[in-house]
């Protein structure tokens, strides 16, 4: 029995350096534990004093500010579960999942609260601006908790279409330290910059938790991505360890590159296959190269490198110390039992009631390391992103002129894959620029922004199977056709 806020917070030497703020004007502080450990008391005093007690669930939609990490802290004190949001959901995208998860508090930034109303939850929001850290009352008794009780509640995109909630345990956090130590190589004295926003598994996991659990400092940058203004930052707080998605690794490639970054021993990427022309690329400007990984939503991480025995090209690495794989039939299934951060699965949802099945396809060398191949299933990865293209079509399919439609990913050397999509029109509207441009805006105000189609191509009718459904290898290659 543990808890996470009092074991590894508040238990930590109090002068040590925790986090290191930078928001959007710039504004920069330094945290210390102790600091940590009177924002994670309040937080939770101010949580309970607006009935939040263990088990019950918190949304968060306030970006990588202070507030968030303060409330996070605080559900893991109270024994209540965290779920942090991209703020980049709209009224649909919240209501698809209040009606799986329903939250008893809503923790947000005061831009977010016309879309909170609108999907229904205006009544149990507690905007920042009326965020307190009350010093007049007590939080309640910090409660010990089993590996069992839930910690997190992600989201993911699933085949079905439908975002899949997902819980973990609190085995979750504390099952971090083995990425944390055999990928993405934090030591104590470190200062850790993993970029992924909230609302992406791996900020869960590696905006702060994963960097304490290994000793070291982390960063928390709540601003829009601009090359130049990361590499500043990376280089003004002499960041040793930088986790970023291949994409973000891509458009940082420039010239003052090399000596922008003296401070870096260790580059690590995740959430989209890294391709070698990058790590080639880094490799020569900065003498390191970047260690690619391999987890989900439902699982953590599963594969890395360590920095003593960096990865093939190509290679997401080898699974983690202890962590039992299989290829079946080309799958890359994990053995439950062996996997610490596996979310909070029945045995009905193993196969044979043992495997986990991630859906992606793999080889494994000689060697033991694993190169991803393709996904079972038909989700995009963007930027880091899983979007699951039957989300967008149903986007699409809700414009008045869109007949019908097909989604698939397209390969990208930035981005990976970027969204495209095959239109099918009624008689009243024509393909134009103007119309591919109304379908982005479209998509863009009842779904998260980052789903819509950045290809358009219309057509008279889809590619079908003999079956009459969609065919979407047929529809992929259309789009991917030059």
């Amino acid at each position: 029995m543990a808890n996470v806020t009092r074991d590894l917070v508040e238990r930590a030497p109090a002068d040590r350096t925790a986090l290191i703020t930078v928001d959007s004007t710039g504004a920069r502080k330094v945290w210390s534990f102790a600091e940590m450990t009177a924002g994670a008391r309040a937080a939770a005093a101010q949580l309970a004093s607006l009935g939040v007690g263990r088990g019950d669930v918190v949304y968060t939609m306030c970006g990588s500010r202070i507030e968030w990490v303060l409330t996070i802290l605080a559900c893991l004190r109270l024994g209540a579960v965290a779920a942090p949001c991209s703020p980049m959901l709209r009224a649909d995208d919240l209501r698809t999942r209040t009606r799986t998860a329903p939250p008893r508090l809503v923790v947000a930034a005061d831009e977010h609260l016309g879309e909170l109303a609108a999907a229904g939850l205006g009544d149990r929001v507690l905007p920042l601006s009326e965020w307190r850290l009350p010093t007049d009352i007590s939080a309640p008794p910090v409660p010990d908790l089993g590996p069992a009780d839930p910690a997190f509640l992600l989201f993911t995109s699933g085949s079905t279409g439908v975002p899949k909630p997902v819980w973990h345990g609190q085995r979750f956090v504390w099952g971090q330290r083995l990425q944390a130590e055999h990928w993405l190589g934090a030591r104590p004295g470190d200062v850790v910059w993993s970029t992924a926003a909230p609302g992406w598994s791996k900020s869960a996991r590696n905006s702060f938790l994963a960097p304490w659990l290994a000793g070291a400092a982390a960063v928390l940058h709540d601003a829009r991505f601009d090359p130049v203004r990361r590499l500043e930052l990376a280089r003004a707080e002499r960041v040793t360890v930088l986790c970023m998605s291949p994409t973000e690794w891509r458009m940082l490639r420039t010239d003052d590159t090399p000596t922008a970054l003296p401070a870096l021993r260790r580059l690590v990427a995740a959430g989209e296959p890294l391709d070698a022309e990058t790590v080639a690329w880094w490799r020569e400007a900065t003498g390191l190269t970047i260690a690619d990984g391999y987890g989900q939503t439902e699982t953590g991480h599963i594969a890395g490198s360590t920095p003593a025995h960096p990865a093939p090209p190509g290679s997401a690495g080898r699974p983690l110390p202890g962590v039992n794989v299989r290829l079946h039939e080309g799958e890359l299934q994990v053995e439950a039992a062996t996997l610490p951060t596996l979310s909070l699965v029945s045995d009905s949802d193993l196969m044979d009631g043992r495997w986990w099945a991630t859906g992606d396809l793999f080889e494994q060398d000689e060697h033991g390391w694993l190169f991803f191949r393709s996904r079972a299933d038909d989700v995009i990865l963007s930027s880091g992103y899983r979007i699951d293209p039957q989300e967008v079509e149903a986007a699409l399919r809700s414009h008045p002129h869109v007949r019908d439609c097909l989604v698939a990913g397209v390969p990208d050397p930035q981005r990976g894959e970027i969204v495209g999509a095959l239109i099918v029109l009624d008689s009243a509207a024509r393909p134009s620029r103007e119309t591919e441009d109304g379908l982005r805006r479209h998509v863009r105000s009842v779904t998260a922004p980052y789903k819509y189609p950045r290809l358009v191509r219309f057509v008279e009718a889809l590619p079908r199977t003999t079956t009459g459904k969609p065919a979407r290898g047929e529809g992929r290659e259309l789009l991917r056709a030059d």
